[in-house]
């Protein structure tokens, strides 16, 4: 195990890379302090026990203990220790001491994901030999020298093969790709001012090139330039050598090149030994003679193929006994079988998938490897490594239908018919048929889904996916879309006809009710019809069309067949919702989008004084009465439209969540809101937000990752993060949903319930989905002063959030008369217009804004259009 010395004052940093680097199997001892670091190195100096890589912030403000630090590891002590650097910018001190140091990598921590990765190239796994400085060890590694002087290219070319390199020159970037494509090299050194193309441009294409990966690319020049070191650096290059240092050095910093490719080489060639031991490890294994005559075969493969002795085997041909035909019974000729071809040029083979005859002539569907082996330099056969993947064979299998359909109802899913109708889209084009679209939603079926279970939700999904798979024809396409969502294509049909064919699948499932139980409940559905033909311009218009017709089937009452029609209100509406997708595509990729904040205020003491008529000064005291509290708000989005005048929410959100666009904008919300937290970081008090997540997101299994990637980024403290949910996104898929917010949690952030108190499975999913805050609905505060039943329900809930150990917000409120009933219902906090207004700019808020703010940003501007527009939707 690789044991690592990490040193970073950021808590979150230490924590988050700590956690990476240890389950990527290294040893971490974690420190916060320099001065913790530079004892330690210098124990471990005198012992033993030291580290195999120490991995550092560079600090933002230098000092004396950093120095120490820093020139400790740079001296003979530890010169040959790999050091990571983690930086926050490439800046000229931190690029000229990785430059002046061997093994040292520079990441900045945007980055960090990829430690792990820049530490094992780092750390070589095999011990390191001593070399003489004088030279290097092994045969001549082969290197291209590019420089448009000749004199440049002669002087270096002579010092380079005296010291026992191969070398060829290039006069500039375009003969040197040349070279480099026709010959393998291991090292580059380019010259960076050359006319025409400079060298990184070079360097780039060797970067960026599959084919030149092994090359070390490095860059000289006449000058010392940071601009050119950053540059050079940034594109790629391992190294900046100068024209004009001392000889020695120059040939120095080229034995450290030498070293890396003789360490690559090295461990390459371990892994490929290691390989051919590991691969034939529970397969098949069998060596051949360059011939292909078999010369041992191990147990693993006799029983693969039907043998009981290799007896019968040694010293035929494995092309004869094994691999003499397709797995379809056809023959192949030895001129093309490719493993025989293998034996003979004693060439490798990886990955080849095949079928070797058994003893008993069944063909065993097989993948092999081919390893050349050399006995001092001569070929000496091969060995190959095979293993049946039959098995392998059927789970991809049951992978690509899983792919293609739903795993609860067999039916096929959204992706798969999302297909089929572009392909019958462009049929359509081709003919003057028809086929209708039809989309299925199940009535009621979240109240049979939440009183009796999900186990009978599940089971009425598979009944009405049965009942309507009754009435398909063999042409007829039906899919599951997800939730309590079906589709059909219907092939070759009239229009005329669409009220009888839907009333057809209706009454299929109206037939006979869904018993569960011993209850029984009536299944009926809303279906909505979009017909198409060959103007029907594209799939997501179609889906749109049917998606509309099926909302009006259900705000007609439910159980009804709805068929859209191009020249109604519906249209309209579809084409509404498609230029609001269009503008959101537009708000994200232009960044139009913008972040308020709404102060929440905490209740304890408010009445202890007269309330103040300004919600700011309320606010302003009410965070004085908790000092040790973090001011505490919830992260509002809006959107600017082209002549800059702010969109509230309403008035795109349901299109986002209907296009699909929730989780894009999600973690546009999340990076804007942590970077926002970053730039208070030196406010008087921390700042703690809540962000609402979607039910896109809340189905997002990469969101943990994401969320832990922008802390590490912003260098922001995890706890005082916030996720809110509603009950209805959380139901959609509990599981799911649990397992991100668990995640989340795991980082250390909290979750609040939104709505809470709305919903009747409100109870039923608090204990499942682990909230720390929840947040009562505002429906439920507006009428508190005037409603006792209200004032009950309140009271009530905030009893059930004491006793489960969860703070509690109310929202929405607008006087303070609901403030006073609130604080006698035992509510923790408080948001709404009354303590406090959403403002675009967090910095401008009492007690949070840093040093050199301006002033006249606290308070509300008069007729100023943002606040007056955020005034308008508190809630938002």
């Amino acid at each position: 195990m690789t044991s690592v010395l990490l040193a970073e004052s950021s808590n979150t940093r230490r924590r988050a890379l700590s956690v990476l680097l240890t389950q990527n199997g290294m040893g971490v001892t974690a420190l916060g302090s320099l001065d913790e670091a530079y004892a330690l190195l210098m124990r471990a100096a005198g012992s033993t026990s030291r580290f195999d890589a120490v991995v550092i912030g560079w600090p933002e403000y230098s000092d004396g203990l950093a120095e120490d630090v820093f020139g400790l590891l740079h001296g003979a002590l530890f010169e040959h220790m790999p050091v990571l650097v983690m930086s926050d910018s490439s800046s000229a001190a931190a690029i000229n001491w990785r430059m002046t140091r061997p093994r040292t990598t520079l990441l900045p921590w945007s980055d960090f994901q990829e430690a792990p990765a820049a530490l094992e190239q780092l750390v070589s796994p095999t011990s390191r030999i001593a070399e003489d400085q004088t030279g290097v060890t092994g045969p001549p590694l082969r290197m291209l020298l590019v420089d448009d002087s000749a004199t440049v290219r002669a002087a270096f070319s002579r010092l380079l093969a005296k010291d026992g390199f191969m070398v060829d020159t290039a006069s500039g970037v375009a003969e040197g790709l040349t070279k480099l494509r026709a010959q393998p090299f291991d090292i580059v050194v380019v010259d960076y001012f050359m006319p025409g193309r400079n060298g990184t441009e070079l360097i780039a294409e060797v970067r960026s090139n599959p084919a030149l990966q092994r090359v070390v690319p490095a860059i000289i020049t006449g000058a010392y330039s940071d601009d050119v070191i950053r540059e050079s650096l940034a594109t790629g290059a391992v190294e900046c050598l100068f024209k004009s240092e001392a000889r020695e050095l120059f040939i120095a910093r080229i034995h450290s090149l030498a070293r890396m490719v003789r360490d690559r080489k090295a461990i390459e060639a371990e892994r490929r030994r290691l390989e051919g031991i590991l691969s034939s490890v529970g397969d098949g294994v069998y060596q051949v003679d360059p011939d292909g005559t078999v010369r041992l075969i191990n147990p693993a493969a006799l029983d693969l193929l039907g043998y009981e002795k290799a007896d019968g085997l040694i010293g035929r041909s494995a092309f004869d006994l094994f691999h003499y035909a397709l797995e379809d019974g056809t023959p192949v000729s030895r001129q093309q079988c490719p493993l025989l071809q293998s034996y003979v040029r004693g060439s490798e083979l990886t990955g080849w998938q095949t079928a070797f005859w058994s003893r008993h002539g069944r063909p065993v569907p097989v993948e092999c490897t081919v390893f050349p082996m050399r006995l001092d330099g001569e070929r000496n056969g091969s060995v190959v490594a095979f293993r049946d993947v039959s098995a392998r064979r059927k789970l991809e299998h049951d992978l690509r239908w899983a792919a293609e359909h739903d795993a609860l109802t067999q039916l096929h899913n959204r992706a798969w018919f999302e297909r089929q109708l572009e392909e019958e889209i462009v049929r359509l084009r081709r003919t003057d048929r028809s086929t209708l679209l039809l989309f299925l939603d199940v009535d009621r079926f979240k109240y049979i889904n939440d009183t009796a279970g999900h186990s009978a939700g599940d089971q009425l999904l598979v009944e009405v996916s049965g009942r309507l798979k009754s009435r398909l024809r063999a042409s007829d396409h039906l899919a599951r879309m997800g939730g309590d969502e079906f589709a059909l294509l219907l092939r070759n049909v009239q229009v005329e006809d669409v009220q009888a064919l839907a009333d057809g699948f209706r009454r299929a499932l109206t037939a006979s009710p869904f018993s569960y139980g011993g209850k029984s409940y009536r299944i009926t559905t809303s279906i909505g019809v979009a017909a198409l033909d060959a103007r029907t311009v594209s799939p997501s218009e179609a889906m749109a069309q049917a998606d509309v017709a099926c909302h009006q089937a259900k705000n007609q009452g439910r159980n009804q067949t709805f068929l859209y029609s191009p020249g109604s209100g519906e249209r309209a509406a579809m084409d509404r919702d498609l230029g609001w997708s269009v503008r959101l595509e537009e708000a994200l990729k232009h960044d139009r989008f913008v972040l308020a904040f709404q102060p929440i205020v905490p209740l304890d003491g408010i009445f202890d004084d007269t309330l103040p008529d300004d919600s700011q000064d309320l606010w302003r005291r009410q965070l004085a009465r908790n000092p040790e509290s973090p001011a505490l708000f919830e992260v509002l989005i809006r959107m600017r439209d082209a002549q800059g005048e702010l969109i509230l929410p309403a008035a795109f959100m349901p299109t986002a969540e209907r296009f699909g666009v929730m989780r894009e904008i999600d973690r546009w919300v999340i990076n804007s809101a942590l970077k926002a937290m970053r730039d208070v970081r030196d406010a008087p008090r921390p700042v703690s937000l809540t962000i609402n997540l979607s039910t896109q997101t809340l189905g997002d299994q990469l969101l943990a990752s994401y969320v832990t990637g922008k802390v590490v980024e912003y260098n922001v403290d995890p706890t005082l993060l916030v996720f809110e949910i509603t009950e209805s996104h959380a139901i959609e898929d509990v599981a799911g949903a649990q397992r991100v917010l668990h995640e989340l949690r795991q980082l250390g952030c909290q979750i609040a319930v939104d709505d809470f108190g709305t919903g009747f499975s409100t109870f039923a999913y608090l204990k499942q989905l682990e909230a720390d805050i929840l947040k009562i609905d505002g429906s439920l505060i507006q009428g508190l002063p005037d409603d006792p039943l209200d004032r009950t329900v309140v009271a009530a809930l905030t009893s059930i959030a004491e006793a489960a150990g969860k703070k509690t917000i109310a929202e929405c409120v607008e006087n303070p008369l609901s403030l006073l009933a609130l604080h006698e219902c035992g509510v923790d906090m408080a948001q709404g217009n009354c303590v406090g207004q959403p403002r675009l700019h967090l910095q401008s808020m009492p007690l949070v804004g840093v040093a050199g703010g301006d002033p006249a940003d606290a308070s509300p501007v008069s007729g100023d259009a943002d606040d007056a527009t955020l005034r308008q939707a508190s809630a938002g």
